[in-house]
């Protein structure tokens, strides 16, 4: 069995920004104890930023790229902290720094699976950060959280571990409605869930919502999704045994796509959109054809050929994500064309199914 356990900056540094080794004890503790059980563990953690903070003595600022920086310091104390734990146990750990390159790019992509590969073959806990000081996106490309289902998409894991300051996901707000209970089970995040997420704290940059993205993305690729209180005793060994009210549970769904396909559908990010006919979203959808230029009424964005763009209805609803085979200004001029409208052996083919793959949560 294979879990990706992420902890949130809430969960593992106190008010003032230090690393809470208490909390960090625990989870290393309870992360040794399921190894010797025979499970490989990843460990997804935040707390850089905020540990930087704290050592630097300063307010956080707002700026993205004098947060980058202040995470530079940070990440030094927090992976010490982590080595300091885990050597307690006799156990070795490998710090992995992940930008969104790493994802998009299918070569950096598959290399990146080939460390984590090699890394739990040699016995060693892989604790993986988001490389905050050099990615070219937002501080928030997209949290720990995402960063976490996308690794349990890249590794094929059977669960994935989403600790916070909470028991789960609740009913409403307990600031405000002090009756709020736990949601045992989520088969689907639809709106009314959506709505008690609430906001992220000021320590974090994730918080619940960005943990009910980040289920249906893991849930999407066959693997089962708990969010649970990192302060909850055995929570890791309660949520691998999959008991009941552990947390808020996000059941895996079935699924045989292609390890290629899932890369696209989830980790590479789409540069643009096609809207497409509703003869083509049968096909697509239904048939599992490639989508042709005649059946594409609007393009939006700017790509190149290669490049990953989200496919909608006509409703604007995004069924589907595949590389195109062309650039958006081809794609522009050959919307709705149909192979006799085109040059004598121009391929009609914008995205060849093999190149394709639905989405059932895209979001």
């Amino acid at each position: 069995m294979r879990v990706i356990v992420k902890i949130g900056t809430s969960s593992l540094t106190s008010e003032s920004g230090q690393v809470n080794t208490a909390a960090l004890s625990k989870l290393v503790s309870e992360v040794v104890a399921a190894r010797a059980q025979g499970i490989e563990l990843v460990v997804v953690t935040s707390g850089a930023i905020t540990a930087g903070v704290q050592r630097l003595g300063i307010e956080r600022p707002e700026e993205a790229e004098v947060l980058q920086a202040i995470s530079a310091v940070g990440q030094i104390d927090l992976m010490r902290a982590y080595g300091d734990e885990f050597d307690f146990h006799g156990v070795a750990t490998g710090q992995v720094l992940l930008a969104p390159h790493d994802f998009r790019d299918r070569n950096q992509y598959l290399h990146a699976e080939a460390t984590f590969t090699h890394l739990l073959r040699l016995n060693v806990v892989p604790v993986v950060n988001e490389n905050d000081a050099v990615a070219d996106d937002a501080i928030r490309y997209g949290d720990n959280d995402r960063i976490a289902a996308l690794v349990a998409n890249l590794l094929r894991a059977d669960l994935l571990v989403l600790l916070t300051d909470t028991p789960g996901v609740l009913t409403a707000d307990p600031r405000i409605e002090p009756d709020a209970t736990l949601i045992e089970e989520i088969a689907a995040i639809n709106e009314s869930i959506q709505e008690v997420a609430g906001d992220p704290g000021s320590r974090a940059s994730g918080g619940m919502a960005s943990k009910l993205a980040a289920a249906p993305k893991a849930s999407s690729t066959g693997v089962r999704t708990v969010i649970a209180a990192a302060d909850r005793d055995n929570v890791l060994a309660d949520a691998i045994a999959g008991i009941a009210g552990t947390g808020t549970a996000v059941p895996a769904r079935e699924t045989h796509v292609a390890a290629r396909k899932l890369w696209i559908g989830f980790a590479v990010a789409a540069n643009g959109r096609i809207t497409v006919d509703d003869g083509a979203t049968s096909a697509l959808s239904q048939s599992g054809g490639s989508l042709l230029t005649a059946g594409i009424t609007e393009v939006e964005g700017a790509f190149g050929a290669g490049d990953a763009v989200d496919v909608s209805d006509l409703s604007g609803q995004v069924f589907a994500k595949g590389l195109i085979a062309f650039d958006s200004e081809t794609a522009q001029e050959w919307k709705g064309s149909r192979t006799e409208d085109l040059a004598p052996g121009t391929s009609p083919v914008a995205i060849h199914r093999d190149d394709l793959v639905l989405l059932d949560n895209p979001s």
